[in-house]
């Protein structure tokens, strides 16, 4: 028997939120653009006293970044907490968060690459809704989308709007199931883990960036040879940035290597979904199910 999930309550005006750095290191500046958006928003904004802390690349040591994600896990004001950036770091602690509150006082974790680990332990271990989105670091980059913090303001108050997109599709058509995925690298961590994400179903999203193209495709023949790609509903893949060669080529793009290794199976594929180390970085939930339909060109993924 599957569990419906949980879902926390979206937020309203005057709500309390928080603001992490589990992962690495951020300046000053990032969040006080983190702030100066959220309370734009109408919400007030708490910061973690060990958010501008340093220890080698981290945001302070595992001790003091998991302090804080502590504190405001088990204070009930707090309706959403907010990851500041990724980098590294979350996956050496998120064994350690207690979230034994969230059951009763269930509330919005918000981040995306590195926080892949937090929201795969939430979806997995604790059945509970996330928000796969933009992170204060990059709140005010110019290169980034002026929709990308629209989209999360809209994720967290319940006024999300379906994602329209154009791109590449194998073997198209309307599929339905929970989101689930994150950033591959992170997926293909968890292993193993308690965490070790469950696919069948379910509409896998993937993203990555900075990998070398065959890293990309040893991860992918790793979740293959796992059964995690055999009975999704579909999958898809969004921002594949950066992606680099080895001295001998490796000769394919990241499409065609996704599309190389599923190419045995029936369920659709989406590639270019919004979403993902790019510049067009869409927020959506991770563990809600949602509907893709496809109108010639353009795909549409909406939350039932």
């Amino acid at each position: 028997m599957t569990l419906k999930k949980i879902q926390p309550p979206f937020l309203k005006q005057g709500d309390e939120v928080a603001i992490v750095s589990p992962s690495f290191a951020i300046d000053e500046i990032k969040i006080s653009d983190g702030v100066k958006a959220l309370e734009g928003w109408g919400l007030k904004v708490h910061i973690g006293k060990n958010v501008f802390k340093k220890s080698g690349p981290f945001a302070g040591t595992d001790a003091e970044r998991l302090s804080d994600l502590q504190e405001f896990t088990d204070n009930i004001k707090i309706k959403a907490i907010i990851c500041s950036r990724g980098g590294y770091g979350m996956l050496r602690i998120i064994d350690k968060i207690d979230f034994s509150r969230i059951r009763r006082h269930p509330k919005w974790y918000v981040g995306f690459s590195d926080i892949t680990a937090l929201h795969l332990w939430l979806c997995e271990k604790f059945n509970t809704v996330s928000i796969h989105g933009e992170m204060p670091l990059n709140y005010a980059n110019p290169e980034k989308s002026a929709g990308n913090l629209g989209s999360l303001r809209d994720a967290l108050f319940g006024e999300w709007k379906p994602v329209e997109w154009e791109g590449g599709f194998l073997r198209s058509g309307r599929v339905s199931g929970e989101v689930t995925g994150g950033n591959l690298s992170l997926i293909y961590s968890l292993s193993g883990t308690p965490a070790d994400i469950k696919t069948k179903g379910k509409i896998l999203f993937i993203e990555d960036e900075g990998e070398y193209l065959y890293h990309l495709d040893r991860m992918l023949i790793s979740l293959k040879l796992a059964g995690k790609l055999d009975s999704l509903a579909a999958l898809v893949a969004g921002g594949f940035s950066k992606m680099e060669e080895t001295k001998t080529p490796w000769g394919k793009t990241p499409e065609e290597i996704i599309s190389g290794i599923v190419s045995e199976f029936e369920y659709p594929v989406f590639f270019n979904f919004p979403a993902g180390h790019i510049a067009d970085n869409h927020a959506f939930y991770i563990g809600r199910k949602a509907e893709i339909e496809v109108k010639g060109k353009r795909a549409r993924l909406s939350y039932r």
